[in-house]
Formats: structure tokens, sequence, C-alpha cells
């Protein structure tokens, strides 16, 4: 029997909505509320379903920047995101092997990772 493969790569994508007026932007929103669709039918008509898991995620906390997804492995942030940016990530980034720099987040935004140990320091758990 031959091993089920784990998959290349992982595509999380915001799906929050917030009412009008909220305090804090959303990453859909009536022109983007099909754009996680949008990707798992890319991904299906690019024959590369099987090898990339598309998720629906809560809040990834950069909202002003959305509609946003993260690609994994790699921590890669993508932000500003439409229909014609997510078919070319996939194409150059997925496909290709290819980071799509000028769609990537602003290094001021998306700073290295913190362990979950430093972070119980700074806030005085540990």
């Amino acid at each position: 029997m031959q091993n089920i493969p784990q998959p290349a790569f992982y595509m999380f994508m915001c799906s929050v909505e917030r009412p009008p007026h909220f305090p804090k932007p959303s990453c859909v929103n009536a022109g983007t509320r099909d754009l996680f669709q949008h990707l798992s039918q890319i991904l299906m008509q690019k024959g590369v379903i099987n090898t990339v898991v598309p998720v629906q995620t809560g809040c990834l906390n950069r909202c002003s920047q959305g509609p946003i997804m993260i690609v994994e492995p790699g921590h890669f942030m993508y932000t500003g995101l439409n229909k014609e940016k997510v078919e070319r990530i996939v194409d150059e980034h997925i496909i290709g092997g290819k980071v799509v720099s000028e769609y990537l987040i602003n290094e001021f935004m998306w700073g290295e990772a913190i362990s979950p140990v430093d972070m119980q320091k700074m806030s005085g758990v540990y």
C-alpha cells in the first residue's frame, strides 16, 4: 500500500467579515466575498488541489492590509488580494516556485516571530 503524501502547501486566507462601521476593517467585503471560493476553484482547475490545502481562517491581525493570505511553508503573507493576484500567486509561487514579492506584506508589518516562551516572559506570565 502506498502512503498518502503530505500537502506541499497550505494557503490560509482570512475570512472575517465585520459589520459596517466596525472599528477594525474586514478582509471580506462585498467585493471579496467569493475570494476563497475563487482560490479553491483555481487550485482545482490547475490540478494541484490534492497537494495544496486552502484554509479559511479567523482574523490574522493584519486587518488594514486585507484581504490577506499566509502561504506555508515559509510564512509568506500576501496582502491586498483580489482574484487576479490570487491567480498569479498560484501560478508563480505555488506552481512556479517563485514568491510574488510585490504582493508581500511590508516588512514593518511582518516582523520576526516571537516564541511562545519569549511571549510568556514579555507578558509576565513566565
